[in-house]
């Protein structure tokens, strides 16, 4: 006995956390003038400080970390450093497997 199975039922699907960015915004605050809001950032007029390579690898850990949806806890700030400062090579393979890409 065979059932026919309609797979072309549309799905809804609603984001709970999407908001109507009007109901959201906090009401300006007495007396604040709301056409005077700061443009965004000119990159022109940006600082060009260089991070240093172990600073580099840090915040590549933890973002690759982050991707793999393995939020690095304050606990594991020691480890983290420890890990930073191992040689990029390293640093690289650790992203490689957190990313599981060949």
């Amino acid at each position: 006995m065979s059932i026919p199975l309609d797979h072309h039922t549309p799905q809804t699907f609603v984001d709970l956390y999407a908001a109507d960015p009007a109901e959201s915004a906090w009401p300006p605050a007495a007396g604040q003038n709301t056409n005077s809001l700061l443009p965004p950032p000119n990159p022109a007029e940006r600082l060009s400080i260089p991070i240093a390579p172990r600073d580099q690898r840090r915040l590549a850990l933890h973002a690759a970390l982050t991707t793999a949806g393995i939020p690095p806890r304050p606990e594991d700030r020691d480890a983290i450093d420890q890990l930073s400062a191992l040689p990029a090579s390293i640093n690289t393979t650790l992203q490689r497997w957190l990313s599981h890409t060949p």
